[in-house]
């Protein structure tokens, strides 16, 4: 079964934010990507809101809800006791912890998860208590002592930081060697006892290889790279696209 594809909508946002003016629709675009086949949608609500804002959680919960039963509201950030509440309210299906500063633009690094043993813990024990899937964010070369405590906290996924592979554009040797190494974390995970999720800098150009190198791949949730095809193929398409080239049949 191919990978399962969460569109990000942080870039839709953050051109909305632009104006004072509430287009582009969040949840609008969210509506377009899951009726042409996206398997779900995810959002990173940073405290400063410069993208997704708090607001635009509980129209997507609806709109999941109303319209797409089949799919999935993935909200990502960082587990502060503000964060925790925000999720708890809108009820995603899966939480995935990053470890930004407020300040970063966007996600540069995962977890050293057996380090922040004592923030991430009781974030995910309470993440489970109401139900939700918990994801934890790392880096493509994860230790195998980092896996491990990921899961004797609770986590049930990993996301693999893919940021390193997606910058390799036309250096094919460079993305082998990354591929490699996100291949062997991947399978260290699961021999854990974790599914695998992936996303950063991940394009129509680059999805195959990876689908290939990890066939048990869970989920890729994918925004700048997504979004800026859509430009050019409209929404639909490029969810179309994303879709094929992770393998599923359109």
């Amino acid at each position: 079964m191919p990978a399962a594809l969460s569109v990000n909508l942080n870039a839709i946002a953050l051109l909305r934010n632009r104006r004072d003016l509430p287009w582009p629709g969040v949840a609008h675009f969210a509506r377009i990507a899951m009726a042409a086949g996206a398997h779900g949608v995810t959002v990173h609500p940073r405290p400063d809101e410069r993208h997704t804002r708090a607001s635009d959680l509980p129209l997507l919960r609806a709109l999941v809800d109303d319209e797409f039963a089949h799919a999935e509201f993935n909200v990502e950030g960082y587990p502060t006791d503000e964060f925790l509440r925000l999720v708890i309210d809108n009820q995603p299906e899966q939480v995935t912890l990053v470890p930004d500063d407020p300040s970063q633009p966007t996600s540069d690094h995962g977890w050293a998860v057996a380090a922040h043993h004592n923030l991430l813990a009781p974030a995910v024990s309470e993440l489970k208590r109401h139900g939700f899937r918990v994801s934890l964010f790392v880096d493509p070369d994860a230790s195998d002592a980092d896996l491990a405590a990921a899961r004797e906290i609770g986590a049930d996924r990993i996301e693999l930081y893919t940021g390193p592979y997606g910058s390799c554009l036309d250096d094919a040797a460079r993305a082998r060697t990354h591929l490699d190494q996100l291949a062997d974390t991947a399978n260290r995970a699961k021999d854990a006892g974790l599914a695998v999720n992936a996303g950063h800098d991940l394009t129509v150009a680059n999805l195959p290889g990876l689908a290939q190198a990890i066939p048990h791949l869970a989920e890729v949730s994918i925004g700048h790279g997504l979004t800026a095809d859509a430009l050019e193929y409209g929404m639909a398409g490029t969810v179309g696209r994303f879709l094929q080239a992770l393998g599923h049949e359109l």
